[in-house]
């Protein structure tokens, strides 16, 4: 359903949540209530802005992203499912899976007893997707604004076997500098660089990690809170997770920032992505009838 009398009509809250249609006729919620305001777009089930009353929106979206079908956008919290990077088998899948690709459905929405707004949305399996990932499942984001942004991907297996898949919150966070930021939290945790040659294994020694270059670290084994330092902003932003065990870290850094054409070629100065992820030796495996949750809750501290 996309249609924006209808899904006013139904799921709009007069003066805290409305429904808008972008020049490229993609459908969007826009949330104000009294701790936020804050904007998710139909297409991908996708975050766009969070924005605390009295500051700076926490997310960071790319001024050359891609508003059209087929293409993902860049920036904000963009949902990887099924699969977390490239396919393992077919390259020619789309990069991150298909959920960010696709128009999630509106089922809930509604206004909490301490004021949050949330909304759920929702996407099933379907021919569509079967092209993609073979397997009947159900796939709700759901989302509270408040003083603090809770997003949650909940699958369900519907099928009559077993399947696994992976996925990430793939949150961009906006910052001042990326070289005037530290990120605390992830102290003692063992990560891999994708930008290495495997295997690699580190410990995160230092209690604060400074981003100098380009780095794509994956941290295993781990369920911390991190915490964001931006002294230019004067503000620090906290991110606690559930159900993932991997928080990836990732800046691209000028020259890879360079061949993506839907950065800007400085862009990797004013964002730093901190993921909660389900991959590598965190892959889940679900029995038929059986559910995971992936949760981010994200905020200023």
């Amino acid at each position: 359903m996309s249609d924006i009398k209808k899904l006013s009509e139904q799921f709009g809250i007069e003066g805290e949540l409305i429904f808008t249609k972008s020049e490229n006729g993609f459908v969007f919620l826009d949330f104000r209530n009294k701790f936020a305001t804050a904007s998710i777009c139909l297409y991908g089930a996708h975050v766009t802005s969070y924005r605390p009353n009295n500051s700076r929106d926490i997310l960071w979206m790319s001024p050359d992203s891609n508003f059209e079908v087929g293409k993902p956008i860049r920036g904000g919290i963009p949902v990887c499912f099924p699969w977390f990077g490239p396919h393992k088998s077919d390259p020619k899948k789309p990069q991150h899976g298909f959920g960010r690709l696709v128009v999630w459905e509106v089922v809930e929405t509604g206004t909490k007893l301490g004021g949050e707004t949330f909304v759920n949305l929702r996407l099933c399996s379907s021919e569509e997707t079967k092209i993609y990932f073979p397997n009947d499942f159900c796939a709700t984001i759901a989302v509270v604004v408040g003083a603090k942004l809770e997003i949650s991907l909940r699958v369900i297996n519907q099928s009559n076997e077993v399947f696994d898949y992976t996925c990430a919150l793939h949150s961009y966070y906006n910052i001042s500098d990326i070289e005037n930021v530290k990120i605390s939290g992830l102290q003692g945790a063992h990560y891999h660089s994708q930008l290495l040659d495997e295997p690699n294994d580190f410990v995160q020694e230092s209690a604060k990690i400074e981003i100098h270059k380009a780095e794509t670290r994956h941290f295993h084994n781990t369920e911390s809170t991190c915490y964001i330092e931006d002294p230019n902003f004067g503000r620090n932003i906290q991110v606690a997770k559930a159900g993932s065990k991997i928080t990836t870290v990732w800046n691209p850094w000028s020259e890879t920032c360079a061949q993506i054409n839907d950065l800007p070629d400085d862009g990797y100065k004013t964002f730093v992505c901190i993921e909660a992820v389900n991959a590598f030796d965190d892959v889940i495996s679900l029995q038929p009838g059986e559910l995971h949750t992936t949760s981010a809750m994200i905020g200023l501290i």
